[in-house]
């Protein structure tokens, strides 16, 4: 591999998530009395701030409202993980421990709390490769500002011209894009390949082993 750090999204891109954020999604609209939304509906706001997805969902409601909807979501997630355990992607266990044993440093950019990002990895047993993790909470600035790349970059002292961003979504390749680094959009996260192909990543691919060979 010709970039030497690599920064990873972690829901969709790392780990199969969907299942338990749509689960626990559903579930809290349900306690907060809001108006049933759609699988699809909740899977267009994987990726963002969880305040953020319920303001996507309903507009209407107010900063409060919506900061109450995130933290009946965290309270649900908490409970639901001990029975709904995210898995890695197909061949991901390989592919982070093969870069991680080619002294390729990783970290990760998410847009979930760094605590529960940390707990999920660990779960996962692929914490230790990470050199840098890097929660919503970590930052000021969400995706898809180019903050979280720009911070690892600095911290981890390597250049854009150095760097891949790996992400599902959109807001993960402009977010790379705006740092100036290199984007490799994966198609078997949470958005469609049209839609991947229209925020303009340097690379696309269906498996992650293609990201030895880059």
């Amino acid at each position: 591999m010709k970039y030497k750090l690599v920064i990873f999204d972690f829901d969709g891109t790392v780990a199969d998530t969907r299942h338990i954020i749509l689960t626990t999604m559903q579930a809290t609209i349900s306690e907060m009395g809001l108006q049933v939304a759609s699988d699809e509906q909740c899977a267009t706001t994987i990726g963002l701030p969880l305040w953020e997805c319920f303001k996507h969902i309903y507009p209407s409601i107010n900063d409060q409202t919506a900061q109450q909807c995130a933290d009946t979501y965290c309270r649900i997630f908490d409970i639901n993980k001990h029975h709904l355990t995210p898995t890695l992607f197909p061949g991901m266990s390989h592919t982070l421990s093969t870069l991680h044993e080619q002294d390729i440093t990783l970290a990760v950019a998410s847009s979930r709390s760094h605590a529960s990002l940390v707990d999920l990895l660990e779960m996962l047993g692929v914490r230790q490769v990470f050199s840098l993790v890097l929660g919503c909470d970590n930052v000021e600035h969400p995706k898809p500002h180019p903050e979280a790349v720009l911070t690892i970059m600095k911290r981890l002292d390597f250049l854009p011209q150095e760097t891949l961003v790996v992400g599902d979504m959109p807001v993960d390749i402009e977010m790379g894009n705006r740092a100036g680094a290199s984007t490799c959009a994966v198609t078997w996260g949470n958005s469609s390949p049209e839609q991947l192909q229209h925020s303009d990543p340097t690379y696309i691919i269906d498996s992650i082993n293609n990201l030895l060979y880059f």
